[in-house]
């Protein structure tokens, strides 16, 4: 929120500053079509994360799409997207009204849909899978992160853009939609998908006290809500009430969400240390840091497979470069740019890249991803096996912790038996 509020705010401040030079007779006589335009056009002047805009001269980019006739307002958005596309940045987009109410909703509430998290691949333009949301009819049918939509309902993807394809597999409760799906490695396949409420809700926790004697907390976290660092906040206390000795934190198929969600969640384990570093279009690096005692010192590890992606991304990155704890699984998904959404005067808006972000140790993130300290394949499941015997990445978790339990609690015993001793000669 503050976030938003800054470049906001920042907008405010330049439009004050360097509207003046503009006004000119003709800058005068536009129409209100040309107007939202030029408000979108001077949005991504003042925001955009490259200076040079994909190498090419933006003030005639507005020059030469205002000798257009703008006759209304699906002309104008089609205008302002194909401004946005010049910047070949699938992540830089016009979200109609519709679109950023459905958008902000994802962050805050429930939507109705099939619970998929997708994505443009930058290199291809294909629509690809981040993750299926938990729980969803998507993740129901054994629809995958990384595999390919090739039609929704019969519509090729390729000639849709990312928020046209997402609101095509939005409906109401009950409706159904077919989707053309392919694997890396498969043929393709159509699923009929029936919509259903999917509920936000980020977390879920529990005590898995079989663990070869240490009580382990489970934490599985879904997406980056606005509640979710008070939802896994209140997951540590139960859990450390519980008498949990150690804890794994569960980012697998969780595509990210909100930035400072985020780096409140690293802050929950963290007592000191950066968190991440962000880098802005004149390339100066800015930074959120750890400050407060974190909730629990108790060994971590933390899942991830290829659909944890950006907001978990950078978590998984602040708990790996500050030894904190120990990443077990798959590489991740790789996506390492920062979007903000810009507010337009007709309900819609626009989400910019105003930013890449860097671990800690100045990993760049972005179509590299994270390696695990551990990497383990993930055997197929059901959402009901996830956290169980048959969860193969998890097992190798818990087999990861009770071995530095053990060790802990064998070093904290040596050194009583050891003081206990020379107490004994004093």
């Amino acid at each position: 929120m503050h976030k938003r509020a800054f470049w906001v705010g920042l907008l405010l401040i330049c439009q004050i500053v360097f509207v003046f030079p503009l006004w000119t007779p003709s800058a005068l006589a536009l129409t209100e079509e040309q107007k939202l335009f030029s408000e979108a056009w001077r949005i991504v002047s003042q925001a955009y994360v490259d200076e040079s805009f994909n190498d090419q001269d933006w003030w005639m980019v507005r020059q030469k799409a205002l000798e257009k006739r703008l006759d209304n307002r699906e002309a104008t958005y089609a205008a302002i997207e194909k401004m946005l596309g010049s910047l070949d940045d699938p992540f830089t987009r016009l979200l109609k009204p519709n679109q950023y109410r459905s958008l902000k909703v994802n962050t805050s509430g429930e939507l109705s849909g099939v619970g998929l998290q997708i994505a443009l691949d930058a290199e291809t333009g294909e629509l690809e899978v981040i993750a299926p949301i938990a729980g969803s009819p998507a993740e129901k049918a054994g629809i995958q992160p990384r595999d390919r939509i090739l039609e929704i309902d019969g519509i090729l993807t390729s000639e849709l853009s990312l928020d046209e394809a997402a609101s095509r597999m939005r409906g109401a409760k009950g409706t159904t939609v077919t989707l053309k799906i392919q694997a890396k490695e498969g043929e393709a396949r159509s699923i009929e998908l029936v919509r259903d409420r999917i509920a936000l809700n980020p977390v879920y926790a529990t005590l898995d006290s079989q663990s070869n004697g240490v009580p382990v907390g489970y934490i599985r976290l879904t997406q980056f809500s606005a509640n979710a660092p008070t939802e896994v906040a209140d997951a540590i206390s139960k859990l450390e009430n519980e008498g949990a000795d150690a804890y794994i934190l569960d980012l697998r198929n969780n595509p990210g969400g909100l930035l400072q969600a985020g780096i409140e969640i690293a802050r929950l384990w963290l007592d000191q240390g950066t968190i991440v570093y962000t880098v802005n279009r004149q390339g100066m690096l800015g930074s959120f840091e750890a400050y407060s005692s974190a909730l629990t010192e108790d060994p971590l590890v933390v899942l991830v497979n290829q659909g944890t992606a950006s907001a978990s991304e950078i978590l998984a990155g602040a708990l790996q470069d500050n030894r904190r704890g120990e990443i077990v699984g798959e590489k991740t998904f790789g996506k390492g740019l920062i979007q903000s959404l810009f507010d337009l005067s007709d309900g819609s808006g626009l989400a910019v890249t105003v930013a890449k972000y860097e671990t800690p140790n100045h990993h760049d993130i972005h179509k590299l991803g994270i390696k695990p300290d551990l990497e383990v394949a993930l055997d197929p499941i059901t959402i009901e096996q996830v956290g169980t015997a048959s969860d193969n990445q998890y097992q190798a978790a818990i087999a990861a912790l009770t071995d530095k339990s053990v060790l802990a609690k064998a070093i904290v015993q040596d050194s009583a038996a050891i003081e206990g001793n020379q107490n004994s000669k004093i």
